[in-house]
């Protein structure tokens, strides 16, 4: 049996897709794969795979040593583009920290990407396609799904959310390029729909747009309503409620928040990014502007439209379904062990053939 240390500090910030794609891939590997892979969090057992979640500074300092004995393999959920327009920080921090993010990168044995838009991305950083490899985010049915005869009274009325009004739900961080400001937009020329977000400042004052959704959020719309963070346990009931999942993101990789509200079949309405046609196309409804977002809501209303909709979330559900996912993760860990021996194998003969 091998041995698989997962290491991430996604908790120590709440609110964000990292955490929730480490629990789900952790949970996942322990309990589907458990013949195969003994599974540790944050251990200093040596093991044989160091798969690292997150980049913390005390996790690169160790790779030398973490080397010695096994493979490590990072997860890429980040570049510095992309966090530029999450997260606001000084100039020369800010260069810093982007060279770091890359160095982690480029410091691992090998990379996983849950978006295959990303490996060209890495590569024009230096890092050698071979060893990047493609693995979707996974979502677990047994947390995510549809309830049949749901009463969705009960869940508005704790988060004091009209009763009979068609309700659109977006999920995410407060932050510029999630949409929030089209979001609000759009619910001023929709004052007949409900509009629901969940999600906060999960960086606080340095979460791109700080001041300005601050501001916008003082005076929303009669039909916005900010219910801030909510425990993943809950969120459930929240898709559940809701007739339509609305992502306006300008820049996205693979939101867990899709993959959750596709389990519970609800529409999804996203914008028309290039990073959603290798994962996601066929599966969703699209637009490019709050136009478009408006007419496609008005035709969500109608019964027939509506449930076509629904049919398609539900298939791309099936698609990302548990049992293809940890087959992904079994042959992918696997190999690692197998290039590992090979490895060290040719470092003996070269060794040998020195003397």
């Amino acid at each position: 049996m091998l041995n698989i240390n997962m290491l991430s500090k996604a908790d120590s910030v709440r609110g964000h897709g990292v955490l929730s794609a480490h629990d789900e891939q952790v949970d996942l590997v322990r309990n589907e794969l458990s013949k195969e892979f003994r599974i540790y969090e944050n251990t200093k057992t040596h093991c044989d795979i160091n798969h690292y979640h997150t980049i913390n500074l005390r996790y690169f300092l160790s790779l030398p040593f973490a080397k010695m004995h096994a493979v490590t393999v990072g997860y890429v959920h980040f570049l510095p583009e992309t966090l530029e327009n999450s997260i606001h920080l000084p100039f020369f921090m800010q260069k810093i920290f982007y060279k770091y993010v890359i160095a982690f990168y480029k410091s691992m044995d090998y990379l996983v990407t849950v978006n295959p838009a990303f490996i060209d991305k890495l590569s024009d950083y230096g890092i050698d396609e071979s060893k990047i490899k493609y693995i979707p985010n996974f979502v677990s049915s047994d947390k995510f799904y549809k309830i049949e005869n749901f009463n969705t009274d009960r869940i508005k009325n704790k988060y004091k959310i009209p009763l009979k009004k068609f309700t659109v739900i977006s999920v995410g961080q407060l932050q510029k390029r999630k949409g929030v400001l089209e979001f609000i937009d759009l619910a001023f020329k929709m004052p007949e729909v409900q509009f629901v977000w969940v999600g906060g400042f999960s960086f606080k004052s340095i979460s791109e747009g700080y001041n300005v959704i601050n501001k916008a959020m003082e005076n929303p719309p009669k039909n916005v309503k900010f219910i801030g963070m909510v425990e993943r346990s809950c969120m459930n009931e929240l898709y559940n409620m809701a007739d339509v999942m609305f992502q306006p993101s300008f820049e996205e990789l693979f939101p867990m928040t899709i993959l959750e509200a596709m389990s519970c079949e609800v529409p999804m309405l996203l914008r028309d990014l290039d990073e959603y046609v290798p994962i996601l196309n066929g599966y969703y409804l699209k637009g490019n502007s709050t136009e478009d977002f408006k007419n496609i809501i008005e035709q969500l209303q109608n019964e027939i439209y509506y449930q076509n909709a629904s049919a398609i979330s539900k298939k791309g559900s099936s698609f990302y379904s548990k049992e293809s996912i940890k087959q992904i993760w079994k042959e992918y860990y696997l190999n690692l062990i197998d290039n590992k021996e090979i490895k060290y194998k040719n470092k003996f003969i070269f060794n040998k053939n020195m003397v």
